[in-house]
């Protein structure tokens, strides 16, 4: 897949989404793209390496979070190869994003994005969620198919600010983690349904938790 048929399928994708890009944000995506492509070959980032599965699966997935984002410090755990962080970060340069996970490879990745991408209001950090102790907690607390809802909480409600939100980027509608959620009653959720362009077939869902 071209540059140019890149540049086509997101442009397509995020204005489904009502998301318009900039050129540079169009630039720094299909440097991700290829940059992913080179380092995949060699470490384990990502099972998707082909191109357009990699805009779709990867970048428009990542993109369908865009209009839940709330403040302006978002936290990503488990970001991996940087997912949904990297996207984000590229189109909310107004917004600070930290990018954490527990695996060093992966990390050694993001960093390099970050500075290859020159996105001056993201970081990575090589470390596991509950064992993360920042500074000052996080306006978003974002993961994406990273655990179930209930683990989500308990991993991660130190990192979130008493007004603060946690959001679970979901495939099909998890029923079934939600009715677990009784073991936290001080918090509270809401389901959204998601569309991913390109992959209308697949069931998504973002779980929006707060405090009550």
């Amino acid at each position: 897949m071209s540059d140019v048929s890149i540049r086509q399928r997101l442009a397509s994708g995020a204005a489904t989404l009502g998301l318009t890009l900039s050129d540079q944000a169009f630039s720094q995506f299909e440097t991700l793209v290829s940059e992913l492509q080179r380092w995949g070959k060699r470490i384990n980032l990502t099972s998707v390496l082909e191109s357009d599965e990699i805009v779709k699966t990867h970048l428009l997935d990542s993109l369908t979070a865009a209009p839940h984002l709330a403040g302006d410090q978002t936290l990503d755990i488990g970001t991996g190869a940087g997912f949904p962080g990297l996207p984000l970060a590229i189109i909310n340069p107004q917004r600070q994003f930290t990018l954490l996970d527990g695996n060093g490879k992966k990390i050694s990745f993001v960093n390099h994005m970050i500075a290859t991408l020159g996105l001056s209001n993201a970081i990575a950090i090589k470390a596991r969620a509950e064992d993360y102790a920042p500074a000052n907690p996080f306006d978003t607390v974002i993961a994406r198919a990273l655990a179930t809802v209930p683990r989500l909480v308990e991993i991660s409600a130190h990192l979130v600010r008493e007004d603060g939100q946690l959001l679970a980027l979901k495939g099909k509608h998890p029923a079934a983690e939600l009715e677990d959620l009784t073991a936290f009653p001080e918090w509270e959720y809401s389901v959204s349904k998601l569309t991913v362009p390109f992959l209308e077939a697949h069931a998504r869902h973002v779980v929006s938790l707060r405090r009550k």
